[in-house]
């Protein structure tokens, strides 16, 4: 019995071992990148499917903005709500990776970006974009098919994005990261801070300060700025400044809370300048509380994966291995266990066969 139980033992050591390999290996690369197979959530009401994609929601309170209605271009004043939602476009991605544009290693987003007053839904300003990422690191991947929309509704084709873009690597560390900015169209650095603790999640929290910067305006956009704002000046820029800040799950390199402070003006070579926007962004409760939970049921997947399920098969594989060796190398020769009758000894039997009786006379002298 104990040869077959130490058989049985090597057998399902063993296979935990290789199953342990197999999730550090194989396992593990594939669930630390971005899937393939990700949607958008439903609106709020209906059934929300496991792992959907939330959109971000963001607002402003007290915001300054330009806005351009029936009445024309003028500064209001006014709580603002700037939502973001990502749309994976799967079939783009086959596409592109059948024609061998993009490597496996890439996934293409459509992702749509909407600023409205929080009173009456006025649309601020709304802009889309299509770009490819890296599945492992989330930074912009070199593509000839990104695009970013223009304010007359065209598609700018020229774009070139850089660095993290709309998440962080996963595994993120506490290091400084480039980070896209929109108005500029660069990447500049994203500085580690600290790691701060939001709804149970320990992130890892980066700033990025951008000073004032000219932005490149169609000559058609900065025409109309002057006439309105500006109407002795001959020549103006548009300044652009921002401190962005987010807060971001180490583990998968998903935002949990951000927050953006835009500034812009119109900076006319004669008169005085005019405040296009001024505005504190930050995400909301709900937001935050969603991104939090959604890093955490996935960070317990990828601990799991990753760190726990290796382990213990590691550790019970080597268990049962060393089991088995005590169990087959443990026994002297010629010495059974208490279950193995097999080439036992016989006992002494009881009487002598008749005939061979010991002579116990006495010898005769003769």
């Amino acid at each position: 019995m104990r040869r077959f139980f130490g058989a049985v033992f090597i057998g399902l050591g063993a296979l935990l071992l290789v199953a342990a390999g197999g999730l550090v290996l194989l396992v593990g690369p594939a669930v630390t990148k971005l899937p393939y197979n990700m949607q958008p959530c439903p609106p709020k009401g209906q059934a929300q499917p496991a792992g959907c994609l939330q959109p971000s929601v963001a607002e402003a309170t007290g915001a300054t903005f330009l806005e351009i209605d029936k009445v024309g271009a003028h500064i209001s004043t006014g709580d603002l709500r700037s939502t973001t939602e990502v749309i994976p476009q799967a079939k783009t991605t086959a596409d592109e990776q059948g024609k061998n544009n993009l490597t496996d290693s890439s996934i293409v987003w459509d992702v749509y970006n909407t600023a409205a007053r929080i009173d009456n839904g006025t649309v601020i300003s709304a802009s889309s974009t299509e770009l490819a990422l890296d599945r492992a690191t989330g930074a912009a991947v070199d593509w000839k098919g990104q695009w970013i929309s223009e304010s007359q509704g065209s598609k700018d084709t020229s774009i070139s994005y850089k660095g993290e873009v709309y998440k962080f690597p996963f595994s993120t560390e506490k290091k400084d990261y480039a980070y896209w900015d929109p108005d500029t169209r660069t990447a500049p650095t994203a500085k580690f801070s600290s790691v701060d603790t939001i709804e149970g999640v320990q992130t890892y929290h980066f700033i990025q300060t951008i000073a004032d910067t000219p932005l490149t305006v169609a000559d058609s956009d900065l025409g109309a700025l002057i006439n309105t704002f500006a109407t002795t000046a001959t020549s103006a820029q548009v300044i652009y400044s921002n401190t962005r800040e987010v807060w971001v799950d180490p583990a998968t390199g998903s935002f949990i809370k951000v927050r953006e402070q835009p500034r812009k003006t119109l900076k006319p070579n004669v008169g005085a300048t005019t405040t296009l926007l001024n505005a504190d962004f930050v995400y909301t409760t709900d937001t935050i509380k969603s991104s939090a939970q959604s890093a955490k049921d996935n960070g317990f997947q990828l601990s799991l994966v990753t760190l726990y399920l290796p382990i213990g098969c590691g550790v019970l594989g080597l268990v049962l291995l060393v089991g088995a060796f005590v169990m087959l190398k443990g026994r002297r020769p010629g010495q059974e266990g208490p279950d193995d009758g097999v080439g036992a000894p016989l006992p002494p039997p009881r009487h002598s066969l008749r005939g061979e009786a010991e002579d116990t006379s006495p010898a005769r002298v003769g």
